[in-house]
C-alpha cells in the first residue's frame, strides 16, 4: 500500500488503479468503496483504462457511488475507446437493455 501511495501521489495512473483495487477489495487495507472511486477516477482521469473499467463497475453496482446507468456507460465506453474489450462487452449489454 506504501509504494501505491506514493506511485499515485506521483502521478503513476497504474498506482492510483493497484490502490484503488486494494480499498475496493479491501486488500491490506479496510474496505472503502468510497477511496476506491476516488482512486479510480484519478486513474481514469490519467487514461488508466483498467481504472475507467472499474469505476464503470462500481457506477454499475452503486459501490461508493449511486448507482447509474449513464455513469456506467461513460466509464466502460472510455475503457472501450482506449481497448479494454470486457469494457466494450459490458457497454454493449447496458446499452442494449435502456
Amino acid at each position: 500500500m506504501k509504494f501505491y501511495t506514493k506511485a499515485c501521489d506521483g502521478g503513476d495512473t497504474d498506482g492510483c488503479f493497484r490502490l484503488g483495487r486494494m480499498y475496493a477489495d479491501g486488500q491490506g487495507v479496510k474496505q472503502d468503496y468510497f477511496k476506491a472511486v476516488q482512486l479510480y477516477t484519478k486513474a481514469c482521469d490519467g487514461e488508466d483504462m483498467k481504472g475507467c473499467f472499474n469505476l464503470g463497475n462500481m457506477s454499475y453496482n452503486g459501490q461508493g457511488v449511486r448507482q447509474s446507468n449513464k455513469n456506467t456507460l461513460k466509464y466502460w465506453g472510455k475503457a472501450c475507446d482506449g481497448g479494454h474489450a470486457s469494457a466494450c462487452n459490458n457497454y454493449a449489454i447496458v446499452n442494449k437493455k435502456q
